[in-house]
């Protein structure tokens, strides 16, 4: 089928070889092996362009399955543009949208009534909630949103409530709490999310009628992503597809990076186990990138495991050296982004819009928000929200203008219950109605709280009031230059708000991402401490940094995100930020072993191979996270990077070489001193994940060094203490007559003790 005829079919035009193969493969299983930039999509509608045209299947018999609506779409307009004609039946969808629709039929069979509903996220935690309360279990102990995300992967995994109890790995009141929430769903003829998928699955398990029906009807099915998918989307696909096995998948184990969504790439092997005589075709080219590019991504993913080795190559010539540049700080690193995105601008003529800058966590977008804020240059988070528009830094900041300003309403609302107080709906409108009737400021109506003839509030609301009235009366006795870090510590302590943050997060690594932006935070405050800002100066330029959307809104505006939120897009330029071990690999994948370093690695890659002509890697010397400073040294990543490919000084290469022992310094001067707080501890959190997060809050016990302060060295001379690594047995200082170095702290004498 690959002939000279062949090459010439209008569905061919322009293809390499290898896309060429892929879409006129016979109707057995097929797997293709879709490398970056490698027009996999393209390949994929002309495939089903193909069947149709010319395999005369009825375009009615064939299953197309892809991840998001607007994919699915896509899909469906490209199709019919290659044939010419609205194609009515169709089958082109999400997983979940695929089964909604099969099981509109079918849902009787399992128990359901025609009149179904589906559950969304906020359904399921609500009657999770109740059922909470029904067995008795406290809700502060049993988060109904922690809860809904454990037993959705339960689903994912096929696994069901008795089987769910038989393993000891999962909590037993998880197990008791699932089953009764499955048996509320039966009684109010509902499904959520996960039960699409998996009540699917069990049909076409256990009514083999069922399953031959939809066999018969579908002569095809074809999955794009398919590294993505989860064990109950992998059996569906295995369940339709058989037995004729006209299934077509595509993917790329090396672009898998959503193992915490429950993906597994290891479907891509378990394809071809369990479909041997399967044909696998790997689509090399690429379109996207220069060779240089390529080299790069190629040299990061080629230790890990489990894959496919390729050869990616490109014909869009070998391109400029890659730039690695060395930063002191997370603000220095924001700077060079920031320069060179106007030399970008200027010299090369680029669009904001074609400018990407790509991060790990959520909480490093902040450094470059400010700095693109403060030179007034457009960008647009691709990530979520804003470092300010964040819940948890929202929350912060009420806190803090309330304790500044007692008068502000918005923000009294806001906190008033947050963390929980106990203070419900009907006594904040009691308060609210009094205040109201009466044309009292805020400030007013909380000192009359001391003042039984003055209300006529009930005794319980006034107490829960006066309570946080006296807290806000402390805070802002506090509120001093240089002890806005120590108020921070209170208020967290005394709200227990660590504690409602990891209990309002759906899973641990939101819980987690939203500590390190706390930590974030934290660390400004101490930066505000260190040059004597008062708490109204910092509110102030706090409430600049939260104008953003003040700037023109149009589309050329610098892409800012998390490697998961870039998937599937491209730039002709691209930053990649916090190369520095403990981020990219983060500390809590390396906590993983070699599972969770190579997942880093495959973001690595897939944020390397989204650039087009011009990449950037940076990391800093030193962050400032908890409020601490931290240096971490180099990403391990980066001695796997071809020296000859790269742009970089000297002696900056020459480290990246090593053993990632400490990094080069490049020429800096700090611009602020860097001193040591000595904060009163903190209310630990129960959870030891979110608690290690904010132990780096606590004072050290009596340190023999300080950051910050000056030591000298027998053999190094003077220098200053930069960093203490959390044994208290190595300090980073950079020497005055030398450069950074690692030393034993027990070789160092402080100065000026």
């Amino acid at each position: 089928m690959r002939g000279t005829a062949v090459s010439k079919h209008p569905l061919l035009d322009g293809l390499n070889p290898e896309q060429a193969a892929a879409i006129t493969a016979d109707l057995g299983p097929t797997l293709v092996l879709a490398g970056p930039g490698s027009g996999k999509t393209n390949v994929l509608t002309r495939r089903i362009a193909w069947l149709i045209q010319e395999h005369n299947l009825p375009h009615h018999r064939i299953m197309a399955v892809t991840f998001t609506n607007k994919a699915a779409g896509e899909m469906r307009s490209r199709v019919e543009k290659l044939l010419g004609s609205k194609l009515r039946g169709l089958q082109i969808g999400t997983f979940h949208s695929t089964c909604a629709r099969f099981l509109r039929r079918d849902a009787p069979i399992l128990g359901y009534r025609d009149n179904w509903v589906i559950y969304d996220s906020d359904d399921s935690q609500r009657l999770i909630k109740a059922i909470v309360a029904e067995l008795g279990y406290a809700p502060k102990e049993n988060p109904a949103r922690r809860i809904n995300n454990r037993i959705s992967a339960a689903k994912n995994e096929m696994i069901l409530p008795a089987n769910y109890q038989a393993m000891s790995r999962f909590d037993e009141r998880v197990a008791r709490i699932y089953a009764a929430y499955q048996q509320a769903l039966q009684a109010a003829n509902a499904m959520d999310f996960g039960d699409l998928l998996l009540n699917m699955a069990l049909l076409l398990q256990r009514s083999e009628e069922r399953r031959k029906d939809y066999q018969d009807r579908f002569l095809a099915v074809l999955v794009d992503e398919f590294q993505d998918t989860n064990t109950v989307q992998y059996q569906l696909v295995k369940l339709l597809s058989a037995p004729q096995q006209f299934v077509f998948v595509v993917g790329d184990e090396d672009q898998a990076i959503y193992r915490f969504r429950g993906a597994d790439y290891r479907n891509l092997l378990r394809f071809r186990k369990d479909y041997p005589q399967s044909t696998v075709i790997l689509l090399e080219q690429n379109y996207r990138s220069t060779q240089t590019i390529l080299d790069v991504a190629g040299a990061i993913i080629s230790n890990n495991r489990n894959r496919t080795a390729k050869n990616l190559h490109t014909s869009r010539g070998q391109g400029e050296p890659i730039a690695v540049h060395e930063a002191y700080d997370e603000q220095y690193e924001a700077d060079f982004v920031l320069e060179q995105v106007r030399r970008l601008r200027d010299s090369a003529s680029i669009a904001y819009s074609d400018i990407a800058v790509i991060y790990r966590t959520n909480a490093q977008s902040r450094a470059f928000e400010e700095a693109f804020i403060r030179a007034r240059l457009p960008y647009t988070l691709l990530s979520g929200f804003g470092f300010y528009q964040r819940r948890e830094i929202k929350d912060l900041l009420a806190y803090l203008r309330l304790i500044y300003n007692p008068d502000d309403r918005v923000s009294f609302e806001r906190i008033i219950n947050t963390p929980a107080r106990a203070i419900g709906k009907k006594s904040l409108q009691e308060f609210a109605d009094w205040i109201t009737r009466e044309d009292l400021a805020l400030s007013d109506a909380l000192n009359l709280l001391y003042y039984d003839d003055f209300n006529p509030l009930s005794r319980t609301v006034k107490r829960k009031f006066r309570e946080f009235s006296q807290l806000l009366s402390a805070w802002r006795d506090m509120a001093q230059p240089g002890g806005l870090g120590d108020l921070f510590q209170h208020i967290v302590a005394q709200t227990r708000y660590d504690l409602h943050l990891e209990k309002t997060s759906q899973h641990e690594d939101e819980a987690l991402d939203r500590a390190q932006n706390l930590s974030e935070f934290y660390g400004m405050l101490l930066n505000a401490d260190e040059i004597g800002q008062s708490l109204h100066d910092f509110l102030d330029e706090r409430s600049l940094y939260t104008t953003a959307d003040s700037l023109e809104d149009d589309d050329d505006k610098v892409r800012l995100s998390t490697f998961h939120s870039i998937k599937g897009l491209e730039f002709p330029a691209v930053f990649i930020t916090g190369l520095e071990q403990d981020n990219l690999p983060h500390r809590n994948a390396i906590a993983e072993g070699i599972e969770g370093i190579e997942e880093e690695c495959r973001l690595f890659y897939v944020g390397i191979t989204r650039a087009e002509d011009h990449l950037f890697l940076s990391y800093a010397l030193q962050r400032r996270p908890f409020g601490g400073s931290s240096i971490n040294g180099t990403s391990q990543f980066l001695s796997d990077l071809p020296a000859h490919l790269l742009d970089g000084s000297p002696l900056t290469l020459a480290y990246l070489r090593q053993a990632r022992a400490a990094t080069a310094p490049t020429q800096w001067e700090p611009r602020h001193p860097i001193f040591e707080r000595k904060p009163k501890p903190i209310a630990p959190s129960a959870n030891p994940t979110i608690r290690a997060q904010f132990a780096a809050f606590k004072a050290p016990q009596k340190p023999t060094l300080r950051v910050g302060g000056r030591a000298t060295h027998k053999q190094f001379g003077d220098g200053l203490v930069i960093g203490i690594e959390s044994t208290g047995d190595i300090a980073s200082v950079l020497f005055d007559q030398s450069e950074l170095k690692k030393v034993f702290a027990e070789d160092l004498t402080p100065l000026g003790e």
